[in-house]
Order: structure tokens, then C-alpha cells, then sequence
């Protein structure tokens, strides 16, 4: 296993227990919030998507050791999302995390 698989499989598990922290207990400070992970830590939480994955960036530019959760969302549904401004975006659940893919039609 390389290391940025280990760094990716610590932030995974890392997200997973704070999602679940946040669906259990609406006081979590992750509650309803963008939460960027990067080398193992929570280094930003953050109101929006877009602020946290521009404070991550900045943080840990190396996207293999960085990963993003909004905590207190059920990621156990599929959503599917089509033509989106010319852009296609399809979200699926795998392995009970949400996997966004996008480009253009």
C-alpha cells in the first residue's frame, strides 16, 4: 500500500466517524457543515463547499491526501443530478460515500 493510499484510507475513516457524530448529535460542531480532511486531521470546517475545498487547497495542495465531507448528510441515497448550465454532474453512492464525476456535454 502506498502512501497516499494510507493518507486516503485515514481520511475516509476519519469523515465516515465524523458524518456519523454529526447525524447522531445535531451539536457536533461538524453539523451541517463542509468538512476538509487533509493527511489524517480535520483542517477546515467550513459553511459552504466552496470555501472549505479553497481553504483545503490552500492548506494541502496534493488532492490525493485531501478529502471533503458535508457531515449530516445521508450519503446511503443515490442522487442522480443531469444538465446542470451545459455541464452533466452524476452522483452514485459507493461504498456509502458520494462519488461526484463531471464534465462537459
Amino acid at each position: 500500500m502506498t502512501g497516499a493510499s494510507t493518507v486516503q484510507d485515514l481520511n475516509r475513516e476519519l469523515a465516515r466517524r465524523i458524518n456519523e457524530e454529526a447525524l447522531k448529535n445535531p451539536q457536533s460542531p461538524y453539523a451541517h457543515k463542509f468538512v476538509g480532511i487533509a493527511n489524517g486531521q480535520v483542517v477546515v470546517v467550513a459553511d459552504d463547499r466552496d470555501e472549505m475545498s479553497r481553504r483545503l487547497r490552500q492548506i494541502e495542495p496534493d488532492a490525493r491526501k485531501c478529502f471533503g465531507v458535508e457531515a449530516s448528510r445521508d450519503y446511503s441515497i443515490v442522487e442522480e443530478i443531469w444538465g446542470l448550465s451545459g455541464t452533466w454532474i452524476r452522483s452514485v453512492a459507493a461504498r456509502g460515500w458520494s462519488v461526484i464525476t463531471s464534465g462537459r456535454v
